[in-house]
């Protein structure tokens, strides 16, 4: 039983840590269509400055999490997108090969400023037991957080003006613009958004991963999987993704090992695409966000 219980938590924690990273990249590649390939190199923005602004500056964890590190990388999709994705709007390769650029440049200004060595942060709170085993109270609290932010996600884009704007905007811009709706300044805030939510995410694997300028590298293939696998659903297609390869990669990584996790959740990858080439919520939840 403690085993099972044991497993459970890591299941859903996987599930969590696996949305989590995806949900920056489920609003700038699930509806802008712009592919960020530097997408993990956000997060590892947002990782470094929880590292900084903890042991460097002193500040509380849990501001440098949830506070600074999403504004932070927030700030630098506004620049970054003002600079030159907005010139590569419909142009899926060009975005590729631009923000490809973009994350090897970030990796070297990282690396020049804090070296090739892991940094990382304690990962606040204790632990409990089950049964046997020890169970950070961090990675529970984890998977609470990461359920309030799906919700609050679907709640902005579905409840809310600015929300019911972003959509409109991505589905026709052309009609928006004849409404009079500025596009420009809706993808730059849509784009700074999803890059917001991605330094989020940095920061909050910071205290259970390690941080590294080359960090982002282990996020963006199995994040790209999951959210093109999830389909057009933004929130749906992401949560229902995310849920079967994290299980998949933790049940591997349990019984066998990480390596073969990640193996496993390639080839279920492909399984699926192969059956749904429209991805989940293409063929099964239709016109899901």
């Amino acid at each position: 039983m403690d085993t099972a219980a044991l497993l459970i938590i890591e299941v859903l924690n996987g599930i969590a840590s696996l949305a989590l990273a995806c949900a920056g990249l489920a609003i700038i590649f699930g509806m802008m269509r712009v592919i960020n390939f530097a997408h993990g190199e956000f997060m590892m923005l947002g990782a470094y400055t929880t590292v900084v602004c903890t042991k460097t500056l002193g500040i509380n964890i849990w501001i440098s999490m949830l506070i600074i590190s999403p504004i932070i990388v927030g700030i630098i999709g506004i620049i970054v997108e003002r600079t030159f994705i907005r010139f590569f709007y419909g142009r899926m390769i060009d975005t590729l090969i631009a923000t490809w650029g973009l994350s090897l440049l970030l990796i070297g200004i990282v690396t020049a400023i804090f070296g090739n060595i892991i940094e990382g942060v304690s990962a606040p709170m204790g632990s409990f037991e089950v049964g046997v085993y020890n169970v950070s109270q961090y990675r529970m609290v984890l998977i609470g957080i990461v359920i309030l932010l799906f919700i609050g996600v679907f709640m902005v884009l579905t409840r809310t003006k600015l929300g019911l704007i972003a959509r409109g905007t991505m589905q026709n811009p052309a009609q928006a613009s004849v409404l009079g709706i500025s596009t420009q300044r809706v993808y730059m805030v849509t784009f700074a958004v999803g890059a917001a939510l991605t330094g989020l995410a940095g920061g909050l694997l910071a205290p259970i991963s390690q941080v590294i300028p080359t960090a982002g590298a282990a996020y963006v293939a199995q994040t790209f999987i999951t959210v093109i696998t999830g389909g057009t659903g933004a929130v749906t297609g992401t949560l229902v993704a995310s849920g079967v390869f994290g299980t998949v990669r933790q049940l591997l990584s349990y019984e066998f090992t990480p390596v073969l996790g990640g193996v496993g959740l390639l080839i279920v990858a492909v399984v699926m695409l192969r059956l749904l080439p429209q991805g989940i919520t293409g063929k099964i939840f239709r016109r899901s966000l």
